[in-house]
């Protein structure tokens, strides 16, 4: 079983200098774009049988624009969206810097964001959603999951099997790829944000 873990593209929070997470701010023109890209290379290397996708606005349009590409079916999986980052969602970083600042030392990671999740939480979270994928899309030979940053890196978290910590963590750019493969016991990373597909946008630049 392989997994195709892809993030979104560029979204309109991006722009604005804002804190995403569960804030639903829809794809930029270069983001449609981008997905675009990653669609057409994706349906030329690597197919996939199915789609899940997070069900927010970024996530969704990426992946819609992938299925429209590959022609498989797409199914949205709440526990794919990113950080619910509670009071923080939509807000100016330089605001929520003054009006919301983070306790001396960091926040624990046990202790939720007002209205949102802790880190612990939304751990927990990847690793159910992550062995949900598993079980229940074992016998397709290759899922494409599209998510957000701080979810795939969790995700890649769980399929190596860290422990929870901080001390880690798993970028991925605007439309990158990982592909994932387990095989019997083994677990094997292709590759990890793969981005080449996005050369023609950086040579008309």
């Amino acid at each position: 079983m392989e997994l195709l873990i892809i993030r979104h593209g560029e979204s309109e929070a991006d722009l604005l200098e804002v804190h995403e997470g569960r804030a639903d701010f829809p794809l930029t023109k270069l983001g449609e774009q981008q997905a675009s890209l990653m669609a057409t290379y994706i349906e030329q290397h690597y197919r996939p049988n199915i789609i899940l996708t997070s069900p927010l606005k970024r996530a969704r349009r990426t992946a819609t624009i992938l299925q429209e590409s590959i022609g498989c079916g797409l199914i949205v999986e709440n526990d794919l969206m990113e950080f619910n980052n509670g009071i923080l969602a939509g807000l100016l970083r330089n605001e929520a810097a003054i009006k919301y600042p983070l306790p001396q030392g960091g926040r624990p990671i046990h202790i939720p964001i007002q209205d949102g999740e802790s880190e612990l939480e939304f751990r927990f979270r990847a690793d159910s959603v992550f062995h949900k994928i598993l079980f229940e899309y074992q016998h397709y030979d290759r899922v494409a999951i599209v998510s957000h940053g701080g979810m795939i890196s969790n995700i890649l978290k769980a399929f190596l099997k860290q422990p929870m910590n901080q001390e880690f963590a798993f970028p991925t750019g605007d439309t990158g790829i990982h592909l994932l493969e387990i095989k019997a016991n083994t677990r094997i990373i292709r590759f990890l944000n793969k981005q080449e597909h996005l050369q023609l946008i950086e040579d008309e630049n």
